[in-house]
């Protein structure tokens, strides 16, 4: 079996993405962070789903974004509510955490390195999503440029890194529709970026609002709202 690092954040897209993953045949190896981010009950998440799908291996690497702020996920910084779809297209939201996704690949590309294993999986989306920069096709195919120019193995090709997306111009509804189809129990998700203690969805930030849309129009019930039984939209 061809080896797979999965970027694994805990949340819907990231779940079906290494289910995804599984169901072409690869052996997953899924990685999560602990980086200080706000809803740190992705973690949590993570684990529950990598177990659930098989990952063969699942690495949590910690470090501390906190230090450097800028973001409502790693300052104290007011998380936006209640926000209309109008709203969260206009511009980049304050819950982007500077350079994430690049930070979050480079570590995938280096256990991938170690690994042998030529794929990466991550989960952007660049329809249903918060405006993200580093959420885009071009970024996700430049990165992929300089991963083959900046290791080891591509310089003297050994292995050639293939960054897959396979969400990335899907809405959410289709990416719960193919997740549903190929077996994911979404109750085991988070998704929140302001969730309460016992990891309840706040129901109002931009993440709930998305993920409630896209089952409303997939014509499926969300099985996470039945695990807190409080938790009203």
């Amino acid at each position: 079996m061809r080896k797979a690092v999965v970027l694994l954040s805990g949340g819907l897209d990231s779940a079906t993405v290494l289910a995804i993953a599984a169901s072409k045949g690869f052996d997953t190896h899924t990685m999560t962070f602990r980086y200080g981010q706000r809803h740190i009950v992705e973690v949590d998440a993570a684990k529950r789903v990598a177990q659930a799908l098989g990952a063969r291996e699942h690495m949590i690497v910690d470090f501390d974004l906190r230090q450097f702020g800028g973001s409502a996920l790693t300052a104290d910084i007011a998380v936006p509510k209640g926000r209309t779809a109008g709203e969260m297209a206009e511009g980049i939201p304050v819950t982007y955490v500077p350079a994430r996704n690049t930070i979050f690949l480079s570590f995938a590309l280096a256990w991938a390195e170690t690994l042998a294993a030529g794929d990466i999986f991550v989960g952007v989306n660049a329809l249903d999503y918060s405006g993200y920069p580093d959420c885009r096709p071009e970024y996700i195919a430049a990165f992929e440029t300089m991963a083959n120019l900046a290791t080891k193995a591509g310089v003297v090709g050994t292995q050639r890194l293939s960054i897959h997306s396979p969400l990335i111009r899907l809405t959410k509804a289709e990416i719960i529709a193919k997740g549903t189809a190929l077996g994911v129990d979404y109750a085991l998700t988070s998704s929140c970026y302001d969730p309460a203690a016992d990891g309840a969805p706040c129901g109002r930030c931009d993440s709930c609002l998305l993920r409630q849309k896209g089952f409303d129009e997939a014509g499926v019930a969300d099985p996470l709202v039945a695990r807190y039984s409080g938790w009203e939209r």
